[in-house]
């Protein structure tokens, strides 16, 4: 049976600007094959269990060439299965798309097109520059200035300068120079405002303005990717740049919570102006078998994460039972993230402690429990509760920590952690066992430099075991863990 391939543009590199169709598509993919200017945030989307092949090209470093790629789709799609071929942008715009369908089409290879947002709008949208503007320019114009070694540029710069439109050159920074000193002879007046951007749409975005004679040494230090815009539309990069605006700019944080646990926080920091990649470093599995006999001789049931709460309550529905079974017993979360995961199934908590972690929760039940109180305590396999721990010397009352999940470590697909680490990049922890997951996924490499963001103090007495460079949130919530992020914003690069 043969299978299918999806040609996606993944956009220019922010994950938020890649399309519903695409999200769906790349989500159920059984095989990627991707190229190097592919957002890390999208690659942070494959799923784990999908097969993934590099295809990337920079200039003078192609890992295959385009024959290759294109023999690598057919002989996916052949076995059946469903391919995704990802691609920074748009697949159709100076993405040779075309040619990787051609060997598709002659084998009878069904396909499908999922049209990208391309870098030649949004990168300069995102630094300010509207390509169109009805005081400045009626026209738009994308080339690409990519060239082979040693020869000329194939432009016609004459038919480019009587436009008066605005020019947008796509792979062309190596070939700055030659760009801007073709326009000028070719007539275009060499004060025309210009600008090399590098990276747009991502924590690493950076703009240079000049004009057209003067761009090749103002910009001499740009590098690969970026583009280059010509046209009186750049003189507004600095009366309406946004992006730099936003507090988190320039950030980018890695979120290595279970995938259903992020969101939220991805969220939050993305609205803030932060690059997210979700780095998942732990998944969470319910024990639907689990043993709940303990609950029918308790006084209290305690949950102490958000995670426990969800997997108590998958594996109460799949022993045929409800929220009836609870009707006799009072409740306590350890925060604020518990109590909300428990009013989603319709129960408010008898007790939150003013502090929000085991010694404050703890410290509160200490004041409610009598001799002869047993306190039901769902939790993850293998681990003891500190809660457990801390209540162990209450005369006459019992503690059942109740295995209800398991939590394993989460190895990416695509994204190694050890290479996604920078200045621009924090990790954010929410859990120990998210540190001992990270740690795992990084394979041994050196964790000295990364930069940890706790959320408490027992998270962040695991990440320094690893030698990590920590910070540690005033409140252990998500709240709290947003406000240290904002902090950390304000650090100068």
């Amino acid at each position: 049976m043969t299978g299918k391939v999806y040609l996606i543009g993944a956009g220019p590199g922010d994950v938020g600007l890649m399309t519903c169709r695409a999200k769906q598509l790349l989500e159920q993919a059984e095989v990627v094959v991707y190229d190097a200017l592919v957002g890390d945030g999208v690659l942070s989307m494959v799923p784990p269990t999908a097969k993934c092949i590099n295809v990337g090209k920079r200039a003078g470093n192609h890992t295959r060439s385009q024959w290759q790629i294109n023999e690598i789709l057919l002989e996916e799609a052949l076995k059946g299965q469903m391919v995704v071929r990802l691609k920074g942008g748009d697949p159709f715009l100076f993405g040779r798309g075309g040619e990787e369908l051609e060997l598709l089409h002659q084998n009878g290879v069904p396909y499908e097109i999922v049209p990208g947002i391309t870098s030649a709008i949004a990168v300069p949208a995102y630094n300010g520059i509207p390509v169109t503007h009805r005081d400045f320019c009626s026209s738009v114009h994308i080339i690409t200035a990519h060239k082979k070694k040693d020869q000329p540029l194939d432009i016609d710069f004459e038919a480019l300068v009587r436009t008066g439109g605005t020019l947008v050159f796509l792979m062309g920074i190596t070939a700055l120079e030659a760009v801007c000193r073709g326009l000028v002879e070719a007539g275009m007046d060499p004060d025309m405002p210009a600008a090399v951007l590098h990276r747009g749409t991502t924590a690493y975005q950076k703009r240079v303005v000049a004009t057209v004679s003067t761009l090749p040494e103002a910009a001499a230090k740009m590098e690969a990717p970026s583009i280059i815009v010509v046209g009186k539309v750049c003189a507004l990069a600095e009366e309406f740049a946004w992006a730099e605006e936003r507090p988190l700019f320039g950030k980018r944080f890695l979120v290595t919570r279970p995938r259903e646990r992020a969101s939220e926080l991805t969220r939050r920091l993305r609205e803030l102006g932060a690059e997210v990649v979700e780095l998942p470093a732990i998944e969470t599995k319910p024990l639907l078998q689990a043993a709940l006999d303990g609950l029918k001789d308790s006084c209290w049931l305690t949950f102490t994460s958000p995670s426990a709460v969800t997997a108590f309550f998958r594996v109460l529905k799949a022993q045929r039972r409800d929220v009836r079974t609870l009707a006799n017993l009072r409740i306590a979360a350890l925060g604020p993230g518990t109590a909300k995961e428990l009013e989603k199934v319709g129960i408010l908590p008898d007790l939150v402690p003013e502090t929000y972690d085991a010694r404050g929760l703890a410290k509160a039940l200490t004041r409610k429990l009598q001799p002869g109180d047993k306190v039901f305590l769902p939790c993850a396999a293998g681990e003891t509760p500190a809660l457990k721990t801390l209540l162990a010397d209450l005369e006459g009352v019992t503690v059942e920590a109740a295995p209800v999940y398991e939590k394993n470590g989460v190895v990416p697909p695509i994204l190694k952690p050890a290479e996604l680490l920078d200045n621009h990049t924090w990790a954010i922890f929410a859990s120990g066992s998210a540190v001992r997951g990270f740690a795992a996924a990084a394979g041994g490499e050196d964790l000295s430099q990364v930069r940890a963001l706790c959320i408490g103090e027992q998270t962040r007495a695991q990440a320094e075991q690893y030698g990590m460079r920590t910070q540690t949130a005033e409140t252990p919530t998500l709240d709290g863990l947003v406000a240290l992020a904002m902090e950390c914003g304000k650090e100068e690069l």
